[in-house]
């Protein structure tokens, strides 16, 4: 009896380790798809970021056209979250309405759905070559767009590699005896299904992650189909919240749309599971496999979300505005600005630096809106938006004394090496992004006026000329920023050596400018002060930029002292 109970007990050890092993196997399998999808994410916003924010911009100007554009940039992307982060801050901006903004994520959600479907076929031969060509991209140039288009390819093979180790790390759940009974139960208990994926697709940031995971758990028949439906509604409720908690400390405009998100898909989520609970929809009607069953109910409900919610996009925007955009009073008292310069911090002086960091942040946000929107009003002259611009520069005028006087005040206290560099490194940033934000106010604000008061029209080579410099600093921009958190040797080096890459744009710019004006061209002769002028300023912002990442080059000896050979 001793001996049967000592084997009873390794049996059990040994199940539960099995399982231990299993679970770590699909955990990493799923932490590789997150990392996959984000990784294809952030290359597409680094290499086109600012091209497809342009197109999302001229594209929306209605609602069935800006649910299209949704659904072409959520597609491009692989995330509506990210489609509505930039939609909100067009619409705090000022650029669409509320009502289109909210159109243009509706139609991000079907384009979610939409992608999701296409990473279901079967790529498996695909893996190796995109790897390969992934790294092959990556490797082969310093370029920082062949770069990102490596890091694209290389995203994508980890994300179909990622599919099919989940598959294989969930092969051996079929025999366990714990988990049908867990699918069982919530089979039987839809709500708290619901509520189970909606924090599944909230934990994933990612309605496609959390839906390819589902999916391939359907492929391996450990989930009832009376399952499916439920699960699909709880991860389109909390795909829905993801972007709300994401904005949800952002100024009452920028608010609307991801809240209007969720009153209409989220409500249509919960309605759809009601509904659900009456009628008892088989999932399988759909298709006879449980995989593509999960993908074709999740395009489904979002296609419902789009072709339902839209002629309401515009009362819900109405209400959410009311509720979240507080009416203007003249006589109300102003707002107290917040600071992170709090002085009695001044005595740690590794907190106070921490402070001036997180005030340099606001900065930074500041500036790139102000090298963002300058372009605007090159294109279409708003009095309304030059106002705000100037504005922002007074802010940032403001900013600047009082970060410099804060830092110059933690400097009266007893600081290590690695303490004060950082500390005149932050003093050496604000300084320059204070530079950067002059050069917009004052230089570029002034031609964009002259150019509306005068009616001066670029020629279209010219404006195509001007618009992808502009686009290369903008995204230098958001680099340089990106410095002041992670610190990364490699981002400073890539900005450093884009400096060169907007130098070689703005010469070329001008050898093609003078071409058109020894041609003739007339568009050509009436803005040619104005185009020489605004490449000039860009290469001068684009500088500024290049110049925030030096002290980390310096202080890893790439930096040289002089190009002077």
């Amino acid at each position: 009896m001793a001996i049967v109970a000592i084997r009873h007990g390794r049996g059990a050890k040994e199940q539960i380790m099995s399982g231990i092993v299993v679970f770590i196997n699909l955990a990493g399998a799923v932490a590789l798809l997150l990392w996959a999808t984000r990784m294809v994410r952030t290359g597409i916003e680094r290499a086109y970021g600012s091209f497809l924010r342009q197109k999302l911009k001229k594209a929306i100007a209605n609602r069935m056209t800006a649910a299209f554009a949704g659904f072409g940039f959520a597609v491009a992307l692989q995330s509506a979250t990210a489609v509505g982060l930039i939609i909100s801050s067009f619409v705090a901006g000022g650029y669409v309405s509320s009502t289109i903004g909210v159109a243009t994520l509706l139609g991000a959600d079907f384009g979610s759905a939409f992608i999701v479907r296409v990473l279901r076929y079967d790529l498996t031969l695909m893996v190796p070559l995109l790897l390969l060509a992934g790294t092959i991209a990556f490797r082969m140039s310093e370029e920082r767009n062949w770069r990102q288009i490596g890091r694209i390819l290389f995203g994508l093979g980890l994300l179909l590699l990622s599919l099919e180790l989940i598959g294989r790390a969930s092969d051996p759940l079929r025999s366990s005896e714990v988990v049908p009974m867990v699918f069982n139960y919530l089979a039987q208990d839809w709500i708290s299904a619901f509520i189970i994926a909606a924090i599944l697709a909230w934990a994933f940031h990612s309605s496609v992650a959390s839906i390819l995971l589902v999916a391939s758990l359907a492929d391996r028949h450990l989930l009832p189909p009376a399952l499916i439906i439920p699960l699909v509604l709880g991860i389109n409720f909390g795909a829905a919240v993801i972007a709300a908690i994401l904005t949800k400390n952002a100024e009452g405009a920028a608010r609307v749309v991801p809240a209007g998100n969720v009153v209409i898909r989220g409500l249509m989520a919960i309605l759809a599971l009601g509904l659900q609970m009456l009628l008892q929809i088989d999932p399988l009607l759909f298709s006879s496999n449980p995989g593509d069953a999960v993908v074709y109910v999740h395009l489904a409900i979002n296609a419902a979300v789009v072709v339902l919610g839209l002629p309401f996009a515009g009362l819900v925007a109405g209400w959410m505005q009311r509720l979240l955009v507080p009416a203007a009073n003249d006589n109300a008292p102003p707002v107290p600005r917040l600071s992170a310069l709090n002085p009695d911090d001044l005595k740690t002086p590794p907190q106070a630096i921490s402070n001036a960091t997180r005030e340099i942040f606001g900065v930074c946000q500041k500036t790139e809106t102000m090298l963002v929107s300058i372009f605007d009003l090159f294109d279409r002259y708003d009095g309304s938006l030059d106002r705000r611009i100037a504005a922002l520069d007074d802010q940032i005028d403001l900013d600047h004394r009082e970060i410099k006087f804060y830092l110059a005040r933690i400097s009266e206290h007893a600081l290590d090496e690695a303490a004060a560099t950082r500390s005149q490194d932050l003093l050496g940033t604000v300084i320059k992004l204070e530079q950067a934000a002059d050069i917009i106010a004052q230089n570029m604000l002034t031609r964009a006026r002259k150019k509306h008061e005068r009616k001066v029209v670029f020629s279209p080579e010219g404006w195509a000329e001007l618009t992808a410099l502009h686009s290369e600093v903008a995204s230098n921009a958001r680099l340089a920023f990106n410095l002041l958190v992670n610190r990364d040797v490699e981002h400073a080096r890539q900005l450093a050596t884009r400096k060169e890459a907007v130098r070689n744009l703005v010469r070329i710019s001008e050898e093609r400018h003078l071409q058109r004006l020894r041609d003739g061209n007339e568009l050509s002769f009436e803005s040619s002060s104005l185009h020489i002028d605004t490449m000039r300023d860009l290469k001068e912002i684009n500088s500024l930029l290049a110049a925030i990442g030096y002290p980390l080059l310096e202080g890893e000896g790439l930096l040289r002292r002089s190009r002077l050979l």
